[in-house]
């Protein structure tokens, strides 16, 4: 897409950032209704179908940079995506005032999406770290990412199957459990939900491309395009699906939609190493992608701890672990920020 002018590219940035928020918004509705109608339950609707939905902008600007040869703008974008991704759980906790969201959100589903996402997160940053390597155009570790999604998202749903250990149910736990529509189809829902799809996909690829006119007439760096503006942008779905959720009482939706779009992003990954012409696309970033990746393992696991440990109620009835999250992401954002 060519913009005639800065002003038009950030109007446009704007506009689709909007679009975003707002058909992420009903995502959640929708959502909670066909994890409750499809009998999958909220865990795994938001790891199968939830979670890829709202990566579908990702997806999209992430692809678009890539297959235009902009490694920095792609992997700044997917990497600080997640990063934000998490921090939404952190704010996710301040609104949910009954308890810390670690606790009353605990589940076996959940635990093993953030060991999962921890593995996914090494493998590229090893192969940052390691020599340079590619074969066909791809680094090896890129298939790798592949199976070892798949096998993890196996794990995963054995794990919710027949779970081999239980949260202590107290009175601030919330199980998930189905409600009752009395009206409205299930073939109408799934229109919704699609629909709400293509559209966030199509604004996902928008805000990329008018990202990139925003980075070439500014002078910006695309490190910083890339893991603020547009990582923001393209993780808003995110945002507000898992704040309605929390607001409708689907906390299970909630987490395990972070969870599980954060390791369906690792497949985002996998697709701007094969879409990017350069050969491995690892190689060819600087070295300050790797923060967001690093951040984002430290992250996890911190909330990992915290949904074992799970604290009742934390100062002001925010989670010790959420706040150690928004601390360092807003420490992490103000480096990329000095640096780009």
């Amino acid at each position: 897409m060519v913009f005639p002018s800065l002003t038009a590219s950030i109007i446009t940035f704007t506009i689709s950032a909007v679009v975003i928020v707002t058909a992420g918004s009903r995502l959640a509705r929708v959502a909670d209704e066909l994890a409750d109608r499809t009998g999958l339950g909220e865990a795994l609707f938001g790891i199968f179908l939830l979670a890829g939905v709202t990566s579908l902008p990702d997806f999209a600007a992430t692809l678009s940079a890539a297959l235009d040869s902009r490694p920095d703008l792609a992997m700044s974008n997917i990497m600080g995506s997640m990063a934000a991704n998490l921090v939404f759980l952190g704010i996710a906790d301040v609104i949910y005032r009954r308890a810390n969201l670690e606790h009353a959100a605990a589940s076996p589903t959940n635990l093993m999406l953030a060991a999962l996402l921890i593995v996914l997160l090494a493998l590229p940053l090893i192969s940052m770290a390691g020599p340079a390597i590619s074969l066909w155009g791809l680094h090896p570790v890129t298939p790798v990412i592949v199976a070892a999604y798949l096998f993890g998202l196996h794990l995963v749903r054995r794990t919710d199957n027949k779970p081999m250990w239980f949260p202590r149910l107290t009175r601030q736990t919330v199980p998930d459990k189905p409600k009752h529509y009395l009206s409205g189809g299930l073939a109408m829902a799934w229109l919704n939900f699609t629909a709400l799809a293509v559209v966030t996909g199509i604004a996902g690829w928008v805000v990329m491309e008018s990202a990139k006119s925003i980075s070439d007439q500014t002078g910006l760096s695309e490190t910083l395009i890339g893991g603020l503006f547009t990582a923001l942008a393209t993780s808003s779905p995110e945002l507000v699906t898992t704040i309605a959720a929390i607001r409708r009482g689907a906390l299970t939706l909630a987490v395990s939609n972070i969870f599980g779009t954060n390791c369906f992003n690792m497949l985002v990954v996998a697709a701007a190493d094969v879409g990017y012409p350069g050969g491995s696309i690892y190689h060819d970033i600087t070295p300050i992608q790797m923060t967001w990746g690093l951040v984002s393992i430290l992250m996890t696991a911190i909330l990992l701890m915290g949904m074992v440990r799970r604290e009742l109620y934390g100062i002001g009835r925010i989670g010790f672990e959420s706040a150690l999250i928004l601390l360092i992401y807003t420490v992490t954002l103000s480096i990329v920020v000095a640096s780009g």
